[in-house]
């Protein structure tokens, strides 16, 4: 994995696409959501639970993108730290800290951990 590639996967999350996500991780890739039921939030695995964890994600927050992304990758681990800004219910803009752990195989993705700032 590279640097670049790494940032694309990441910019991708702004394009509202459920398959461009897809297209990054193997076949039996994991995405854990940063908010669900269990410990590590929702979990998604393989890529046609990704892509309906993704559509979930971009209908839950339609107009949500990500800012400020930094992104590491070293060996087949990497790291992104971002600001999400998103509408809430009652119209205001409200911007969350987060980050995301991942883990590669080659030039694609097998893991995407999301975690996020809770305010409060």
């Amino acid at each position: 994995m590279t640097v670049e590639r790494a940032t694309e996967f990441g910019a991708a999350w702004n394009s509202g696409d459920p398959d461009l996500i897809v297209s990054f991780f193997v076949e039996d890739g994991i995405y854990h959501a940063s908010v669900g039921p269990d410990q590590l939030g929702k979990s998604y695995f393989g890529k046609e639970e990704i892509r309906v964890g993704a559509k979930t994600f971009f209908d839950r927050f339609p107009d949500g993108r990500f800012e400020n992304l930094k992104v590491v990758v070293f060996g087949d681990m990497g790291t992104f730290e971002w600001d999400f800004i998103a509408t809430d219910a009652t119209g205001k803009s409200v911007s969350t800290a987060g980050c995301d752990l991942l883990e590669f195989k080659g030039h694609m993705i097998a893991k995407k951990n999301a975690f996020r700032k809770a305010r409060g």
